[in-house]
């Protein structure tokens, strides 16, 4: 999908704030409301705005226990790969899931009110991954940032550039 300028500045301040009115999104970049709502429904049912959600702090909510999982199986095969992702999109401890390439191959980012909750959810995790040959853990010490926000600045010269060239 083709992205233009003002494309590229909604979606910059809808991922910083989705609080924004259409109203207040117009006034920054130039459309009227109709237009933004137009634009956002139009970035949505293509899949390039994936979610509107908001950031809670685990912390806040009694969960203060984050950690990455690093996973590693005994041998890689695409069907332990895909029943392992399928039972963890049902766990609600996993904030985030990755395939990856290097030392291991699924890194999580987990969160638990409690190392005994923590205990529990490799237990369950392993029951899960009959393949899995090592499960590491590494203990969040300080969350120092923490978002979804991508990097649009190059977007915006390229739509900035293309606009200009026409």
């Amino acid at each position: 999908m083709e992205l233009d300028q003002i494309d590229a500045r909604l979606l910059d301040l809808v991922q910083r704030n989705n609080r924004l009115t259409s109203e207040q999104l117009g006034a920054r970049v130039g459309l009227s409301a109709s237009g933004v709502l137009r634009r956002l429904k139009r970035l949505r049912s293509r899949g390039v705005i994936e979610a509107d959600v908001s950031i809670i702090s685990p912390k806040a909510i009694g969960r203060n226990v984050t950690a990455l999982v690093l996973i590693s199986f005994e041998r890689t095969r695409a069907d332990t790969i895909d029943r392992l992702k399928r039972e963890i999109r049902k766990m609600p401890e996993v904030m985030s899931g990755f395939c990856v390439t290097g030392n291991a191959d699924v890194v999580l980012l987990v969160t638990v009110n409690n190392v005994e909750e923590y205990e529990q959810f490799t237990r369950r995790l392993a029951d899960e991954g009959s393949d899995i040959k090592r499960i590491e853990t590494m203990v969040v010490l300080d969350r120092f940032k923490a978002g979804f926000t991508v990097p649009l600045a190059s977007m915006l010269c390229s739509a900035l550039t293309r606009d200009y060239s026409r």
